[in-house]
């Protein structure tokens, strides 16, 4: 019999650690890739991530690994938190996603607000989480560097 080898999160956790350059850019390749990682753009938000860092001037491997905030486990309860968030700062909480009674003419219209409420919840969430994992990653490398 063949043994499958085993998920080694050390490798993972040794490859993240030893990425070159200061904390401010390693925190601001991570934070870029968060905050991208919380848009519903499927397949483009790594593009987004990288697009992010370079301009902030972070590390493009980080912000790449920084997607996956977002992944097949939590598609659906971060979306899903982000339409909350996005519905409550457009102080319209609803309970579904789409009014029961919707007709044929309305679909463009509910359409559009389920589209702002998720894209507005999405960038808050990521503005948030990609100031924590920013914080967090900055001081990681800043003790790191000590050590």
């Amino acid at each position: 019999m063949r043994s499958i080898k085993k998920f080694n999160y050390r490798k993972i956790l040794s490859f993240f650690l030893h990425q070159n350059g200061s904390p401010s850019y390693n925190a601001k390749g991570v934070a870029a890739g968060v905050f991208s990682g919380c848009f519903p753009f499927f397949g483009f938000q790594i593009l987004l991530g990288l697009f992010l860092a370079r301009v902030t001037r972070g590390n493009l491997v980080l912000a790449a690994i920084g997607t996956w905030i977002s992944n097949p486990f939590t598609y659906v309860p971060l979306y899903y938190f982000n339409y909350r968030v996005g519905s409550i700062l457009l102080k319209n909480p609803t309970d579904s996603f789409l009014d029961k009674n919707l007709l044929i003419n309305d679909l463009w219209k509910q359409g559009s607000m389920f589209s702002l409420r998720l894209i507005l919840g999405s960038s808050f969430v990521g503005l948030f989480f990609a100031l924590i994992s920013g914080v967090f990653v900055f001081f990681l490398y800043k003790n790191k560097k000590r050590i």
